[in-house]
């Protein structure tokens, strides 16, 4: 699968854009700020339905501009399709695959599956568990409609069950009766998640363990360790067991919304003992280990979005990562602020790349001198 055009309306700081890509490696160079990761999150919106980095639809409208829109062609095996979205301000959002447009835009989850690596990346490892949790539960979700939707059923009833601890606290109410209705749909809804991380952990770790000692060329020992409280108590006495700290709280404080992913290296927990390199590393080694796995229950390679990569880190492990380029990783985008480095290292690989040049917004077909 690869992206072969994309199309963009007032999207950002793109008042219009129309490109044609590379199946294989494509570079987006300019300045900091030209609109280079702008681009990456066009992509990123035709296969998740929303933006990487902009919290809602309306702050990828362009300033003082109505509207939005987003197409992308597609090209599988068998077969050409077109993704477009638009969202106009004040209006429902269309998204649509050919001529059908989506009811539910979770439908369209896992279909084109992207993966975008960027500087932030190394969050999952410096942050809360809910960066780590999104990021399992993002992979699992292309891979699993049925996980998907229980997630999103429990979410909306930990909604719902939070809103209402928050009312009875404050109106000094003990309406067991409906905690127990919330309850069941957690449990209902949750459980089949706890089980489908358990299982999904042991698949993924053998994968990880394999591209992060590429990476490092070493034989460090590294671990990742799905923690939920279910293991060590029912969902449903968990939930019933806590109720007054929950009204205490105003929170429901048990259930898989508090599962965890330990990162180890064999001196300890990588976040307070590992270094940067080793943090880089372990991070990039979760990326590459989503790569494949994505590519095994699919069939064919997801397209890989590299976010000035090469500026994060040292020459050791851009070698490394050149290494597995040249095996071909399917189609590449790269932004890089320095056209001259990308092409020196893409040359030492001998690999051919579509290089474009990004200003404010315009976007050109570098001529190579």
């Amino acid at each position: 699968m690869h992206l072969e055009k994309l199309h963009l309306l007032n999207f950002k700081n793109y008042a219009e854009a129309n490109l044609t890509f590379s199946p294989r490696i494509n570079v987006l160079v300019g300045k900091n700020g030209s609109g280079k990761t702008n681009l990456l999150d066009a992509i990123f919106y035709l296969a998740f339905t929303k933006s990487a980095f902009s919290t809602t639809d309306q702050h990828c409208i362009q300033h003082e501009q109505p509207y939005f829109m987003v197409k992308g062609g597609f090209r599988t095996e068998n077969s050409s399709n077109e993704i477009v979205s638009s969202v106009q301000q004040g209006a429902k959002k269309v998204f649509r695959e050919g001529v059908n447009e989506y009811e539910k835009l979770s439908d369209h989850i896992g279909k084109y599956p992207v993966i975008l690596v960027a500087p932030d990346d190394v969050d999952l490892v410096k942050e809360g568990s809910e960066a780590r949790r999104k990021f399992f539960d993002g992979i699992i979700s292309q891979l699993d409609k049925h996980y998907l939707e229980d997630l999103i059923q429990y979410n909306h009833a930990l909604k719902q069950r939070n809103s209402f601890l928050k009312m009875a606290y404050e109106k000094g109410l003990t309406d067991w009766l409906t905690l127990d209705a919330y309850d069941q749909v957690l449990v209902k809804r949750g459980m089949p998640i706890f089980e489908k991380r358990l299982a999904f952990v042991k698949e993924f770790l053998p994968v990880f363990r394999k591209y992060y000692r590429f990476i490092v060329e070493e034989n460090e020992v590294t671990d990742l360790a799905y923690v939920s409280p279910l293991q060590e108590k029912d969902f449903t006495a968990g939930l019933q067991g806590t109720r007054q700290k929950d009204l205490a709280l105003q929170r429901t404080s048990f259930g898989i919304h508090r599962d965890d992913y330990i990162f180890t290296l064999e001196q300890g927990d990588l976040k307070r003992l590992g270094s940067q390199g080793q943090q880089k590393s372990f991070v990039i080694a979760l990326k590459l280990a989503q790569f494949e796995i994505l590519k095994t229950h699919k069939g064919f390679k997801p397209i890989l979005l590299l976010d000035d990569i090469f500026d994060k880190l040292d020459d050791f492990r851009i070698s490394r990562l050149l290494a597995l380029m040249k095996e071909d990783l399917g189609q590449l985008f790269i932004t890089d602020a320095r056209p001259d480095r990308t092409q020196g290292l893409l040359d030492q690989i001998h690999v051919e790349a579509t290089v474009f040049t990004i200003e404010k917004g315009n976007v050109k077909l570098y001529e190579r001198q």
